[in-house]
């Protein structure tokens, strides 16, 4: 699939949103991207993930990783396709990511890691950290969806392919001009969070 049949299915299956929404990085944007809306629907996750194993199909891949929850979600599918294993990184208790459950890697293992949004890259940097720890060998990093136009892959140590590129707009929460508008905010995925004048609770 191209961007444009990419864009199309996302669109079909309500994966974005319009509003006003505070990010899991903290910043508002008037749109959300709800990956959910893809990982419902397992035929179309297997779909997509192909996209992503056909870029790497040639890489002697030795094992796929990803960020809890959606990452997570992708690399299972990716390492099945791929006929490899799944490391699955969660949140430290001390904050950053780990490998927790008896996830480990050899030094040098080739390791893809997936993702599903991009946004700022600080769930991937984090990621990053967390399996640098064992010295494999990152191949590279896939994403779903690229947010940033491409900005927050570039800052990202390991090259980074995204099946979609689009440019959000973002906003710090002080110079948000949806929160000056007085319009409602949301926190995706956070039950009956709603604060007038951009102020959550």
């Amino acid at each position: 699939m191209d961007e444009t049949e990419l864009l199309a299915l996302f669109e079909r299956l309500g994966v974005v949103s319009k509003g006003h929404f505070v990010l899991t990085s903290g910043r508002h944007s008037d749109e959300y991207w709800e990956k959910f809306r893809l990982l419902e629907w397992p035929r179309v996750t297997e779909r997509l993930c192909a996209e992503i194993v056909a870029r790497y199909a040639l890489e002697e891949i030795e094992a796929v990783a990803g960020p809890t929850t959606g990452g997570a979600l992708l690399a299972q599918e990716v390492a099945r396709q791929l006929g490899t294993r799944c490391l699955v990184v969660e949140p430290a208790t001390g904050g950053g990511r780990e490998l927790r459950r008896g996830f480990s890697l050899r030094q040098g293992e080739r390791v893809l890691v997936v993702d599903d949004v991009l946004t700022t890259g600080l769930s991937l940097h984090e990621t990053l950290q967390a399996l640098l720890v064992y010295e494999p060998t990152v191949v590279g990093i896939a994403v779903l969806l690229d947010r940033s136009g491409g900005a927050a892959a570039k800052e990202l140590p390991v090259p980074c392919q995204a099946l979609l590129t689009v440019t959000a707009r973002t906003y710090e929460p002080g110079a948000c001009p949806l929160c000056a508008q007085g319009l409602p905010l949301t926190k995706p995925g956070s039950r009956g969070l709603r604060a007038p004048g951009g102020r959550s609770s």
